[in-house]
């Protein structure tokens, strides 16, 4: 394994039905890296991300996190092991605060007999307020419904809650579709502040372009194989559209 890799996948298969979603994919994620993964519909990326997240498992190969095999059989193995999902139509509740979002199926509670209780919710207000601000997202109320939220404002209180639960690896799966402008350049932001907090990043987007301003490195995706591994002063946009 190589030493700085918090994830390395080995010979990674998926079957759907007859259809090779993934190919014997093999690759190492390292540890503290932004990392870039590009490719058109049906390139077999999202199949790789279900895996590492949980939802789906694979048919062959092994995956291996900071060091040991690894089977994640559904979302919460992958999320207590430290690897939190950011969809593109994230898993908020529109009808639920802010507060009950971020603590959704890890509510602390006040006191409880056999993990059955009374949620502590000023616990809750003050620990997602606190968590919003650091990641410099300012909401009038931890009550707030994220369904009168944007877009943007979504995805920075998904970010805020992986970051408070301390997940060791942030997958972001386009997180900017359907983004204003100035929303874009705000999760873009939350994005590049990883890094410096520590969280690798896997950025999932059909935008080359930011791609190559918030990543490290980029890995091209096609037909269920990887098809180009660089780091981004290595490579150019031309070369990684020419393989797609």
């Amino acid at each position: 394994m190589s030493g700085d890799a918090i994830i390395e996948v080995r010979d990674l298969h998926k079957w759907y039905s007859g259809v090779h979603a993934l190919k014997g994919v093999s690759l190492d994620i390292r540890r503290g890296e932004a990392l870039g993964l590009v490719g058109d519909n049906g390139a077999g990326k999202s199949t790789l991300i279900n895996i590492l997240s949980g939802t789906q498992q694979p048919d062959g190969g092994s995956i291996s996190f900071e060091g040991r095999k690894v089977q994640f059989g559904n979302p919460r193995d992958a999320m207590d092991a430290g690897i939190e999902t950011i969809y593109q139509y994230n898993s908020m509740v529109p009808t639920m605060s802010i507060a009950r979002n971020m603590f959704i199926g890890r509510e602390p509670l006040k006191a409880s007999i056999f993990g059955v209780g009374v949620m502590d919710r000023r616990r809750m207000a003050e620990e997602a307020m606190q968590a919003l601000r650091d990641v410099d997202l300012h909401l009038r109320s931890p009550d707030a419904l994220v369904g009168e939220l944007s877009g943007g404002q979504r995805q920075g209180v998904a970010i805020a809650r992986a970051m408070h639960f301390k997940s060791k690896v942030m997958i972001l799966d386009e997180p900017t579709n359907h983004l204003a402008v100035k929303e874009t350049e705000k999760v873009l932001g939350f994005i590049k502040s990883l890094k410096a907090m520590g969280i690798t990043a896997i950025f999932i987007s059909h935008n080359i372009h930011h791609v190559f301003d918030c990543t490290d490195r980029i890995v091209a995706m096609a037909l269920g194989e990887v098809v180009l591994d660089k780091r981004v002063e290595d490579t150019s946009m031309d070369e990684v559209l020419d393989v797609l």
